[in-house]
């Protein structure tokens, strides 16, 4: 395998991760969530768990299967910061499900959600991996749940009635995937499973889809589906452009009071402290004498 092939096999691993890096920022430099579907990082992650699964059964790429795996630590990573900048009461707003599915306030809740669901697809593989009916079945249930990966995002966004909160970055990565793997036939993206087109890189969402040259029409199908929902997330940036701006207006506002906040309420320790060391007569002890030349 040339370099070529070795670098677009390394790209390809990281690339659908890193697609996810700009919310992941975005999160932590705003410290505020709101916006952003936790169900999102669900599908990826139990899509992904099914997809690596699914390779003990059929080797697919192993560029694909580091994919998966680097993409199940990235939604883990990337679920805990939504978790822990979710505003304190999004609990009494979250949707309603039994047993507050994938809605839970503790993080320890998802990671042993997942862990159930290893153990259970690991037992499920080591009685049923004889039979190619059922290992098929696994690559075409990863299949289905990533095709529905948009759609979580795509409601939330319907009941704000705004899109703040979500990156265009991934919704472009979702698009250009989608209209790549749904408008390119895959004889062009495909070239040889020792040489590794460079044109799959750009498709975050669709390397799995092209594992093999001759795609049925349910592949096309999904990718027609996925593609329709990104443009209805196009649309929604357009229709409720006018909310997501007084949205995020109003989030940067309450930041900005919030930075104040604590500034003042340091000034206003600060000055007790000089009140009470003047009510005491002036003396200072070694103490405070060491405090203040700290805060000096």
């Amino acid at each position: 395998m040339g370099f070529l092939s070795v670098l677009a096999g390394v790209l390809m691993a990281v690339g659908p991760p890193l697609a996810y890096a700009d919310q992941y920022v975005s999160i932590c430099r705003k410290h505020d969530s709101r916006g952003f579907s936790l169900d999102v990082p669900g599908v990826l992650i139990v899509a992904n768990v099914t997809r690596a699964i699914y390779w003990l059964g059929d080797h697919f790429q192993t560029y694909l299967l580091i994919q998966s795996l680097l993409m199940i630590t990235t939604q883990f990573g990337l679920l805990y910061v939504c978790l822990l900048y979710r505003p304190g009461d999004w609990t009494e707003h979250r949707p309603r499900r039994i047993g507050n599915l994938w809605q839970w306030s503790h993080f320890a809740a998802y990671l042993e959600f997942t862990a159930i669901l290893i153990v259970g697809h690991s037992a499920a593989f080591l009685a049923l991996h004889r039979f190619d009916a059922y290992v098929q079945l696994l690559g075409f249930l990863a299949l289905g749940l990533e095709a529905t990966l948009p759609i979580p995002q795509l409601l939330a966004n319907y009941e704000a009635k705004s899109t703040a909160g979500f990156r265009m970055t991934v919704l472009a990565g979702w698009a250009i995937g989608d209209a790549v793997k749904t408008c390119v036939p895959s004889s062009l993206l495909f070239f040889d499973l020792e040489d590794l087109a460079l044109t799959l890189v750009l498709a975050p969402r669709s390397v799995y889809f092209f594992v093999t040259p001759d795609n049925g029409l349910q592949f096309k199908l999904c990718s027609v589906f996925q593609l329709s929902v990104d443009l209805m997330l196009c649309a929604q940036t357009f229709l409720y452009r006018e909310q997501t701006a007084r949205d995020l207006a109003e989030r940067a506002e309450l930041a900005q009071h919030r930075g104040v906040a604590g500034t003042e309420a340091l000034l206003h320790a600060d000055h007790e402290r000089e009140r009470e060391r003047g009510r005491g007569g002036g003396g200072e002890t070694d103490e405070e004498a060491e405090l203040e030349t700290v805060r000096k």
